[in-house]
């Protein structure tokens, strides 16, 4: 029961390009034969959901500087057995920032983008994949920011500055689907 509900939003999530699109066919693949898709001790990979954190008016992002990873990205993080991934999105923008009050977008309470990426082998960890899914949600820019430890620096970003902090490919796509829900 616990992975139906997220194979029923995945089912229902319209990809932007052929890469996303072949992300999700892998990414339903995935969760339809791991039981344990939720479970970050899974070493093949696991699920984690994160957040395009923006504001109310839609014109700033909220980024975060990952120490172990030493890139920009939008906050999220592992599951750890909760199948409610939105509520993990929302529990990492929350830990990840210091803003307690983070919202579902209001017009946009489904999946905004997913994505599968490859995570790098530590002392503790072998390589592994994220399988990430990505919710917008808002939050009020002006309430104080409390870097994590998992952080060197947040900001809100302007969207017309993404790109000066980070070319990674989803948060490029993301950074256009944000765009084009602006139009």
């Amino acid at each position: 029961m616990h992975r139906k509900f997220i194979l029923n939003h995945l089912n229902s999530h319209i990809p932007t390009d052929p890469i996303e699109k072949q992300m999700l066919i892998d990414m339903i693949q995935f969760v339809e034969e791991n039981e344990r898709c939720f479970d970050r001790n899974l070493t093949a990979g696991h699920i984690t959901g994160s957040a395009w954190l923006v504001d109310k008016s839609l014109n700033h992002v909220f980024l975060t500087h990952h120490k172990k990873l030493n890139q920009w990205f939008q906050p999220g993080g592992h599951s750890d057995n909760d199948a409610n991934t939105l509520a993990v999105a929302m529990r990492e923008a929350s830990e990840e920032s210091g803003i307690e009050d983070v919202f579902i977008q209001p017009y946009f309470d489904r999946i905004f983008d997913i994505d599968i990426h490859t995570i790098p082998a530590r002392k503790d960890e072998p390589e592994h994949f994220h399988y990430d899914i990505r919710f917008i949600l808002e939050a009020d820019m002006n309430q104080p920011l409390k870097i994590s430890d998992e952080s060197h620096e947040i900001k809100w970003v302007p969207l017309e500055e993404v790109e000066n902090y980070s070319q990674e490919r989803s948060i490029l796509r993301m950074l256009k689907k944000m765009k084009q829900l602006k139009i």
